[in-house]
């Protein structure tokens, strides 16, 4: 399995460009994937330097509803003619979150986008095929990240705190790993390995994806307390850990000093074959 990351915050030299996003591409056996595609059209322009021939992805997971993991799909859609891109039934809502100076940013998806007939707008699970399953619906709040105090959607005229039920994560096996990929872990990472465990049946052997241990609105990380108690909880997990994005700098360094090399950071260009 290769792993490549096509945006993140940080990028391993000037070669590559940055932004505030996500985007994997991840190539199996049977499939060449992208899990989330950034928050603009940069990932085709890392993908180029990686390699990566965008045209011929099969299969994209968009991991939840705000525009930092999914503000590439036009730019996807304009150069891919084939691949489904997958998206939880809820991850076109009315998404916001709060800016400094009170301002309510609306953060969502391309409401625009959606009727295109290739999306496939998925419930609690799916399962693709043998490599590939999908899941939401994680219902445990251990550890929830306070960040999410400032992120929003719209019911009925009013705003009320996002509950993440556009959240999905994936699951990929091949032969005895089982690769566990968050975009943001909005959920909590805890309560998803959780998740994963009680209602899959299975353990992650690898866990990627961002951690969100840091509030983008508030400039702060979640407590070192709280940051080491997460790494003690994953670092028994015995899986290993490969972070990015949300989790910030400052988490991810906490996180390494209590893992004992379980975690590793994953910045633009850089590659896992694992």
């Amino acid at each position: 399995m290769i792993i490549k990351t096509l945006v993140e915050n940080r990028a391993i030299s000037e070669e590559f460009g940055t932004e505030h996003g996500l985007s994997l591409y991840i190539e199996t056996a049977k499939h060449k994937l992208l899990f989330d595609v950034g928050a603009s059209g940069l990932f085709l322009e890392n993908a180029k330097k990686l390699n990566v021939d965008i045209e011929d992805v099969d299969t994209v997971i968009i991991s939840h509803g705000h525009y930092d993991h999914g503000g590439g799909l036009g730019a996807f859609l304009g150069v891919n003619s084939k691949a489904k891109i997958y998206v939880n039934q809820m991850a076109f809502g009315d998404i916001y979150a709060n800016r400094p100076g009170g301002v309510t940013e609306y953060i969502g998806l391309d409401k625009d986008l959606i009727v295109n007939e290739r999306f496939v707008l998925v419930g609690d699970s799916l399962r693709l095929d043998y490599e590939l399953e999908l899941f939401s619906n994680v219902k445990g709040r251990k550890f929830f990240p306070s960040g999410n105090q400032d992120l929003l959607i719209k019911r009925g005229g009013q705003f009320v705190h996002d509950d993440f039920a556009h959240e999905q994560n994936l699951v990929i096996s091949e032969g005895d790993k089982k690769v566990l990929v968050a975009g943001c872990a909005h959920n909590g990472i805890v309560n998803i390995v959780e998740h994963m465990a009680a209602v899959l049946e299975e353990s992650p052997t690898y866990v990627i994806g961002g951690f969100h241990l840091h509030n983008r609105t508030a400039e702060r990380s979640e407590s070192k307390e709280t940051v080491r108690t997460i790494g003690e909880y994953l670092k028994n997990t015995r899986a290993k850990y490969y972070t990015c994005h949300c989790t910030g700098i400052e988490a991810y360094q906490w996180l390494k000093d209590v893992m004992d090399g379980q975690i590793e950071y994953l910045a633009t260009g850089s590659q896992l074959n694992l």
